[in-house]
Formats: C-alpha cells, structure tokens, sequence
C-alpha cells in the first residue's frame, strides 16, 4: 500500500522545500495518523515528532480538547466573511490574545498562514507612516538571517540566498544589521553588547526613510536556531522608541510557550508596536496567524473628515471560525502547561540530554533556549554532511527530525511526556554515535 500512494504522490504532489530529484527516489514515509508525539504511517510504522511538525504541533498531535472545539464548531458555523461583519469565536479570540500578549497590543487582524500576518504587519507600519503625511518612509531594517515567510514582501525582510536567490529582482531589500548570536559572543560576561553596534548605526543613519524594525524575539529559527539575548531586544525597544520607529516582532515560530514565557517578547519584558503570532495559534491543528497592533497604529487609520484611510488587506478565510475554535481550546492549554511544575523539568531533561549528545560530536556546541535545543556540527567537523547523515539515521530509527545545515535540533511539544522525550534523545544520541 505505502509504495502505491508514494507512486500517486510522485505523479502529482509537489512538496515544499524538498528537491525533487532526490526525494523521489527516497523511501519517504506516508502518514496516515497521529497522536501525541507520535506519526504513524501507512506501513505501520511509528515516528516519534521531534519537531513538532515544522515548529507548530506544540500541544501534541490529536489533542482532545482541540478536536472536540473543532467538532462542536463545526457543527454551528464552519466559515463567513469578516469584511463588514463579524462573529463571536473571532470576536473572543481577539479578546484572548490582547490580554495575553504584552501590553499596548489592542487590536487584532487575522490571517491563514504565517507569511501572510508578515505581510499585513509590513504593509500596516507602511500605510501608519502614510497616515501621518510621510510616504517616504518606505524602507525596513532586519536582521542578517532573518526568516519571514516566502512571500515577495517577507522575502524582503528575510533573503536567504539559497531559498530566494531566483526572486531576487523582484524584491525591495531591507536593512540588513548583523545578527547577534550570543552563544558564539568572544566577549565576557557582563560586556558591551558589541553585536548592537550593527543595528544602533543602521537606525541612526536610516531612520528617516525607514518604516519600522523587524526581528524575530530571541531565536532565529530557520537561521540555524541562532539564539540572542533578552538585552538585546531590551536594547532594541529603547531605540526604536529614541527615533520614533515601529518595533514589529515576529513571534511566529517562538510564540506560544516555545521559549518558556507565552511570547519571547515577555521575557524581555519589551512589548512591541506589531507582533506576528502564527503556527502554534490553533495547536497546530489549522491554518491561522495574526498581526497584533498598538491601540495608536490602529487609531491612525480612521478616516479623519472625508479622508478615508482603509486598510485594504485581508484573506478569504482570516478569522475562520473553525481556526478560532481550536486557537480558543489551545490558549489556556498553553497556560496550564507553562504552569504546570512538569514544563521545567522537561526543559532541564532536554537540555541534559542534549548535553550528553554534544559531548559525542567533535568540534560541536550547544544552544538552548526553553524547549528548544539545538547543536551546531563545525564546518571542520564535516558540519552539514554530518548532520544530515545523523538525520537519515534518526529517521530510519523512528524519529523525525529536520537539520538546517550543519544544525541539529529537537523541538518537541511542550507537553511531551519524560518517556517520549527520553526516547527521542535517546534515539538521537544513537543516531549520533552511528554516523561518522
């Protein structure tokens, strides 16, 4: 059975970021099931999720709570439009994410996908700035690495060049400021955070043409899971706040209790003016991302006399009400398990254990931020090639997970169990000691 549905899915589907050549001829898994952290495929087989199904599974596959939000949902109002009319789960929903988030953050635009609540927060600071009379504020300054979804505009403010290098001619370029990476900082505890010069001097030199500053809080994610520290953005929000600059964050992949607080934002104790929440919003379990904004940018696009100031922006299906049933089920599971006393020591477990497994790798260093670890193979040490080696094995040993180039990582559920966790290191670290 499997390998006639791996025939069907080679004669017409066609997978993202996957290289086409080579993926056919793999003996790629069909998934037919899940639960918890677990995948099954159409062989019978049992894959234990070690990153959470590209970063968003957080509460675990097939989470009854979550299933049942979207049955009883279904069954009173599965979609309608939110142009000029509302209904009460997106209404409820908005509500819940303002009180969650950090303050000032009133007001709340939904979107399908995470790409898309990029979008909207760049095309939002843009127009703030065009309310105000100053349309030449058409530029964004990033950070170098930075990842913000694949449309043409995210690209701008995100370029990787092995992702994005045909597009190039079509995109507006940011600011790129260095990106700090504070585990690989020579300087000693307690010094300047040289790494800030980069972005002071762009904000200072640029900020009258600039629109906002975009970072992803914390961790860049798809960047290599390169972490940085909270002074940093502290550091950030004084001076965006110096030269009157919007500060947007992109929460998309640390949202939702990844780093240990609900947002990354908080762990700063920063709030920003646009925050962009996504991926984990539902659970994981449907297509729903946000753009948060401050009560002041919303206010600047009411029509002031006979000038009206629209917003002309949105998706067919923003706000779904099936989408906001489930975000409604997974918010107070995040608080339960954030609360629980279970969270922490599931931290300490992961970061233990993948200890353990960079003491196996020459030339390798270890990063953690929450529940997210992850090990950096030196190029010396056969870097990428290694990492990949060790990903095929953990695979075909029942674990899935997904290196960035030299980077191997786990990002499980928040609410995985000891014995899964210990499992899936446990398969890692043998993963690990088979591969040379």
């Amino acid at each position: 059975m499997t390998d006639t549905w791996r025939r069907r899915d080679i004669a017409h589907l066609w997978h993202p970021y996957t290289e086409i050549t080579e993926f056919e001829q793999s003996a790629f898994p069909v998934i037919e099931r899940a639960s918890g952290s677990r995948l099954y495929s159409t062989s019978g087989e049992a894959l234990l999720d070690g990153i959470s199904s590209w970063w968003c599974v957080n509460l675990g596959h097939g989470h009854p709570e979550l299933v049942k939000a979207i049955h009883e949902q279904a069954g009173r109002l599965q979609h309608t439009l939110l142009g000029g009319i509302s209904h009460p789960p997106a209404i409820e929903l908005a509500e819940q994410l303002t009180r969650l988030a950090p303050p000032g953050l009133h007001h709340v635009m939904f979107a399908s996908d995470g790409a898309s609540a990029v979008e909207a927060a760049l095309k939002i600071a843009l127009q703030y700035w065009h309310n105000q009379g100053e349309s030449g504020r058409t530029r964004f300054i990033s950070l170098q690495g930075g990842y913000h979804g694949d449309t043409l505009g995210t690209i701008g403010v995100g370029y990787v060049d092995s992702f994005h290098r045909p597009f190039r001619s079509a995109l507006t370029p940011a600011l790129f400021a260095a990106a700090p990476l504070c585990t690989r900082c020579i300087q000693s505890a307690g010094s300047p955070c040289d790494c800030f010069d980069s972005m002071a001097a762009l904000v200072r030199a640029n900020h009258a043409e600039c629109a906002a500053v975009i970072v992803e809080p914390l961790c860049q994610a798809a960047a290599g899971i390169r972490i940085y520290s909270e002074d940093y953005l502290r550091r950030l929000r004084a001076l965006c706040d110096e030269y009157r600059l919007p500060l947007i964050v992109d929460e998309i992949a640390v949202g939702f209790g990844r780093t240990g607080s609900l947002f990354a934002s908080q762990r700063a104790g920063i709030a920003p003016d646009i925050m962009t929440v996504g991926k984990g919003l539902t659970g994981g379990m449907l297509p729903m991302s946000a753009t948060l904004v401050s009560g002041p940018i919303y206010d600047s696009f009411r029509a002031r006399g006979e000038q009206k100031r629209t917003f002309f922006h949105g998706h067919t299906f923003c706000g779904n009400p099936l989408a906001c049933a489930a975000a409604l089920a997974a918010l107070p599971l995040y608080e339960e398990v954030l609360a629980s006393a279970a969270f922490p020591q599931r931290v300490a477990e992961l970061e233990q254990g993948m200890k353990k497994i960079t003491s196996v790798l020459e030339c390798a260093s270890l990063r953690t931020l929450g529940m997210i670890a992850a090990i950096e193979i030196a190029d010396e040490a056969g870097g990428a090639g290694r990492a990949r080696r060790i990903g095929q094995r953990a695979q075909e040993l029942g674990l899935l997970i997904r290196p960035l180039g030299n980077i191997i990582y786990l990002w499980p559920p928040l609410n995985v169990s000891s014995a899964d966790l210990e499992m899936m290191l446990a398969l890692l670290d043998r993963a690990t000691r088979e591969t040379e």
